[in-house]
């Protein structure tokens, strides 16, 4: 029987692109693993898990938070209901380790796994853990972290602080300040649209040589092209719906200014930039925590969402421009803080945890992509509460 790891979580990107690049390191390290992942119809990873060539059973899950105590208390006892629906199913795939990052999608499949002995691994990608994840962190055997914050929720002997799992090309970069002072702006997500009104302004108000690169999300760069024309901007601003080169993005930057989402520090801090952080207001408090921890090791600047008026950013963008020493300090403790080898790192540890040698169990890996079987040949299986609902294949992205 071929040994598999499950992935429990999903949600946002900020739970999937990670758990995505842990399992593209496990099958590095060991291409015969199966892996396969559990989320639901409603997340990201409806659509991403299944294009990156990975199993997908979707399980019917609610949120806990969004409601209020009424909200929360549904959601709670629709995950205490779902866990012998989830102990059949994970003892019907029977992993030989479980690895979650949260979200409302994980909390019955951990449950179920302990109940089953097997080994679970958490990832807590934030400074502020979340709420799924404090309610399984007890249980936990391996708990993977990215700042000191979070790590008080956990036994001592089970914290491994690794950063956030980042996609590959993400390496420390020489700061080099330039003639021209370059600021990348990354919109694009959560909150982008107060990103993509105020930063234009504020950076047209600044004295100077000054290049632009703003992400501004998908069908928004038009708006945001037409607004820095209108500051008479066109010249130093290219405006991109998404950029496919982060790594060479970040690395072209003397200042990053975007929110701060676990995944995005993880990568500017895997570079090594300095930052100007405004945290999303509307998604608990964690994004808060994280830039205000990078504030603590003088990596960042970190503008609370309702004090990121244009005066202010341009009065902070205006002081780092004249203060270049300052922006190398800033560069050097990002660059510190960053931890690009953490898919690897944690792929290595969860092997070892679920008992799986690496090169010498891997087999044929039977295709270029280093996955094992084709991509092509994988199988999305889309599960409800009540069982298997559909079987479709997918067919991988690469």
């Amino acid at each position: 029987m071929t040994d598999a790891i499950l992935f429990a979580g999903g949600g946002t990107g900020g739970h999937v692109f990670p758990m995505i690049a842990v399992a593209d390191a496990v099958v590095a390290i060991a291409p015969a693993v199966r892996i396969v992942f559990v989320g639901t119809s409603r997340g990201i990873e409806n659509k991403v898990v299944p294009e990156r060539g990975y199993e997908l059973e979707l399980v019917d899950a609610r949120p806990i938070r969004g409601g209020g105590v009424a909200g929360a208390l549904k959601g709670v006892m629709h995950a205490a209901r779902s866990i012998p629906d989830a102990r059949s199913f994970v003892r019907r795939l029977a992993p030989r380790a479980v690895f979650s990052i949260g979200g409302y999608a994980a909390g019955s499949v951990c449950v179920a796994a302990r109940t089953l002995r097997i080994p679970l691994a958490l990832m807590e990608p934030n400074s502020a853990i979340g709420l799924a994840n404090r309610l399984v962190a007890p249980m936990v055997q391996r708990a993977y972290t990215a700042f000191p914050e979070s790590e008080q929720h956990f036994s001592r002997t089970v914290v491994r602080r690794t950063g956030v799992p980042i996609r590959t090309g993400f390496l420390p970069r020489p700061f080099e300040p330039g003639s021209r002072f370059r600021i990348l702006v990354l919109g694009g997500s959560q909150g982008a649209e107060s990103l993509n009104d105020t930063v234009p302004r504020a950076v047209s108000r600044l004295a100077g040589p000054i290049e632009v690169v703003h992400q501004s999300g998908a069908g928004r760069d038009g708006a945001v092209r037409s607004l820095y024309g209108e500051l008479g901007l066109t010249a130093r601003a290219t405006v991109e719906p998404f950029i496919d080169d982060m790594p060479s993005a970040l690395a072209n930057a003397e200042l990053v200014i975007g929110r701060a989402g676990a995944s995005a520090v993880a990568e500017i801090c895997a570079v090594g930039r300095p930052s100007l952080l405004i945290p999303y207001p509307f998604a608990g408090d964690h994004q808060r925590f994280n830039a205000e921890s990078l504030v603590r090791a003088g990596a960042s600047i970190c503008i609370l969402s309702q004090d990121a008026t244009i005066d202010r950013l341009a009065t902070e963008i205006s002081a780092l421009v004249d203060d270049r020493m300052r922006l190398v300090a800033m560069a050097d403790q990002a660059r510190l803080l960053g931890k690009p080898d953490a898919a690897r790192v944690i792929a290595e540890d969860l092997l070892e945890l679920a008992g799986i040698d690496g090169p010498s169990r891997s087999g044929s890996t039977n295709g270029s992509n280093g996955r094992g079987s084709t991509a092509g040949d994988r199988r999305a299986v889309a599960r409800g509460a009540e069982g298997p609902v559909a079987i479709r294949r997918e067919r991988g992205s690469r």
